[in-house]
């Protein structure tokens, strides 16, 4: 499998253990097949930066897909929670934490890689309504189909971070990339606004239901 690490740095050995542990899924190195998109990645402001470029041989590794219909949206957000930051700044928020982490956080720390949504900051902007009760479980699903922010495969294990080969690094610049990045995250956010401005369905189902209800990992509603 070949992977892209977009960077303002050329890292030729990634160090396991390293980075920065309120990432989306923890602690690892987070790339994309997809070179276009390493490149945007790279360029998180007016500076030039890097797409470096890996190969690993994932025989054998272990591999979440979060995406891939086994899983539902609760569970990538509840992996979210236990990771990220977020401001629970009403009793129902700081409940539905509680209750999401309780019955939909996946066992997730055991794989060497994880696939799944990009929470970059447009996409955590629906994470916090929906648990503010802002919006609703079908605005969720709908703003987080993969897409506009494209997905991430994260390294997670030492095994696999061993198995990881650099073949070079691209200079990337800055002047065409950087508008790139920003015109991806501005649609989103457009996407935002417009599901905020909708009327939700009359059965439509909020964060306060599924605690009301006491829905389970298994509800056939999701």
């Amino acid at each position: 499998m070949e992977l892209y690490h977009g960077s303002n740095l050329i890292v030729e050995k990634p160090v396991f253990g390293g980075g920065n542990l309120r990432n989306d899924y923890g602690l690892g190195l987070y790339c994309t097949k997809e070179p276009d998109l390493a490149k945007e990645w790279a360029c998180a402001s007016e500076d030039n930066g890097f797409a470096n470029h890996y190969a690993i041989d994932d025989k054998g590794l272990s591999t979440l897909y979060l995406n891939d219909g086994q899983y539902n949206i609760l569970n990538w957000l509840a992996i979210l929670l236990e990771n990220r930051t977020f401001d629970l700044s009403t009793p129902l928020s700081v409940q539905g934490k509680k209750y999401l982490l309780d019955n939909f956080l996946p066992d997730y720390k055991g794989y060497d890689i994880i696939t799944g949504y990009r929470a970059d900051d447009s996409y955590f902007s629906f994470s916090k309504a929906f648990l503010a009760n802002g919006i609703t479980l079908e605005q969720l699903k709908r703003a987080m189909k993969p897409g506009k922010l494209g997905e991430q495969v994260v390294i997670k294990s030492k095994e696999a971070f061993e198995r990881m080969y650099f073949i070079k690094a691209e200079p990337v610049d800055a002047s065409i990339y950087y508008p790139k990045r920003m015109y991806r995250d501005r649609t989103a956010r457009q996407d935002y606004r417009t599901i905020l401005q909708e009327s939700p369905a009359s059965d439509a189902v909020f964060l306060s239901d599924i605690l009301k209800e006491k829905w389970s990992n298994d509800d056939a509603r999701l």
